[in-house]
């Protein structure tokens, strides 16, 4: 087992728009399991990173764009628990403060074109296949592994809720976490809110992850704002706001739509009266820095 003590308490936040519909919203604090290591990207490498090891693998291999909080965290995961880290990126050669931090980890970045980028494992093998050291990581964490991760977050909580809602980029997390419900038969809605445009694809994504039962899942596909990355005034505006009411930190990318959606449908009466609500901060702050000349 790795080494690796964290913090995620269940937190209330109270708001007037809450207080009036009489629902209770409760925020699952991942964002606060580490500065680097954050959110759900901890939960998604916590078990390849245990079987790495199993399989006496030295070296991460992964994959992500410019701004890629997974390339953070796996930077950072390999120099904590003493692994070395390869990151292929997306795209042009560029600096930013997300790729210097992550070579400051000590991950080597390797830029491919978006063409290449697109097959992932035969990237891999081009690069490595005579390698015995080292190990495959998906974009994102995908897979089932990084899963199971995710689905610990339901025995951790203190008790049940109505509903349970979370940011959707692979469909990883929401995996997890239907697969903790189903496992304790709880009646809990689970609600994923994609941050792609086009995030329908997230349900085949559950059933490859090993999702069997998905009658109490609800996909949001309108709070995208224009598709990954994208924002509009409307959802910069609804950040500040948040923020400066409840201190809590959101960013654009994922928990901004994530908190979005949550209020937006309590505001439209669709959360029942008397409900308690669970959202999950899956973390991911460094994604403010790429994203700051919006506010």
């Amino acid at each position: 087992m790795l080494d690796f003590d964290f913090y995620s308490p269940e937190e209330e936040i109270v708001l007037p728009l809450y207080e009036e519909c009489g629902i209770r919203v409760f925020v699952k604090r991942d964002d606060l399991i580490h500065p680097y290591i954050s959110g759900n990207k901890w939960r998604k490498l916590k078990h390849p990173l245990e079987h790495a090891r199993k399989e006496n693998k030295s070296l991460l291999v992964t994959f992500g764009g410019a701004w890629s909080n997974h390339l953070l965290a796996t930077a950072c995961a390999g120099a904590k628990f003493g692994f070395r880290t390869y990151g292929f990126v997306r795209g042009d050669v560029v600096e930013n403060p997300v790729l210097k931090l992550c070579q400051l980890f000590g991950m080597e970045l390797h830029f491919v074109s978006r063409e290449y980028y697109r097959d992932k494992k035969a990237l891999f093998y081009t690069h490595f296949a005579n390698s015995k050291d080292a190990y495959f990581i998906d974009e994102g964490g995908y897979g089932l592994l990084a899963a199971q991760g995710c689905s610990e977050v339901i025995n951790e909580l203190n008790g049940r809720y109505d509903h349970c809602f979370c940011a959707c980029g692979t469909g990883t997390t929401l995996a997890g976490l239907a697969i903790g419900i189903n496992n304790r038969q709880w009646p809990t809605t689970l609600h994923g809110v994609p941050i792609l445009k086009g995030g329908g694809f997230i349900r085949d994504e559950l059933t490859k992850l090993g999702v069997v039962n998905q009658a109490q899942i609800r996909l949001h596909l309108d709070y995208h704002f224009g598709g990954y990355a994208k924002t509009k005034p409307e959802l910069i505006e609804f950040i500040k706001a948040f923020t400066r009411q409840t201190s809590l930190l959101i960013e654009p990318i994922y928990t901004g739509k994530l908190f979005y959606t949550v209020h937006h449908l309590i505001a439209q009466k669709q959360i029942a009266r008397g409900s308690t609500v669970l959202v999950l901060h899956s973390g991911g702050l460094t994604g403010l820095l790429g994203t700051l000349n919006r506010f």
